[in-house]
This record gives structure tokens, C-alpha cells and sequence, in this order.
């Protein structure tokens, strides 16, 4: 399953925002802040860190799949997983 998620680094705190609706060229994305600044792959790995505790999975079945480098990103998830947790 792969999830697309806009981040915003150097936040107060990590923070699950909400969905955007028909976010340009994407469609549906789940806003996040993050903690973590972006640099030396730090927002990307607090990210999949703090998807994993939402969801309560494994930080090793959560992964950065696309835009490691950007503010959207594609996460990939295992098939199945419950995402009630990320609708605030």
C-alpha cells in the first residue's frame, strides 16, 4: 500500500495535520510535521519512525519510497495496514 504525504520539517513537534484533498498533480495527501530538520536524512527517518508509531507497525515495514529529497513523498506500507489511525 503507498501513501502520499506532504511534510513539513523543523516543527515544534511531530504532527499528524489532516488530509488535503486534490493536492496538484497527486490527488489526496496526508500533511505532516515533523520535529526533525531536512538534512543528513533526518526528517525522512523520523517520518517513517513516526508513521510507524501511528499505525503501530514495525519501523522497518515503513518506507520512503519517492522523494527523499522533496516535501511530497510516497511511503509504502504493508498491504492491509489499518489507517484509521491517520484521520484526525
Amino acid at each position: 500500500m503507498n501513501l502520499a504525504i506532504k511534510v513539513i520539517p523543523g516543527a515544534k513537534r511531530d504532527e499528524l495535520v489532516g488530509w488535503e484533498e486534490n493536492y496538484p498533480g497527486i490527488g489526496r495527501v496526508l500533511r505532516l510535521r515533523i520535529a526533525a530538520p531536512a538534512i543528513e536524512n533526518r526528517a525522512n527517518k523520523a517520518i517513517e519512525a513516526f508513521l510507524a508509531r501511528l499505525l503501530h507497525l514495525p519501523k522497518s515495514t515503513v518506507q520512503i519510497t519517492r522523494g527523499s529529497t522533496s516535501s511530497i513523498k510516497l511511503v509504502r506500507l504493508p498491504d492491509g495496514t489499518d489507517t484509521s489511525a491517520l484521520h484526525p
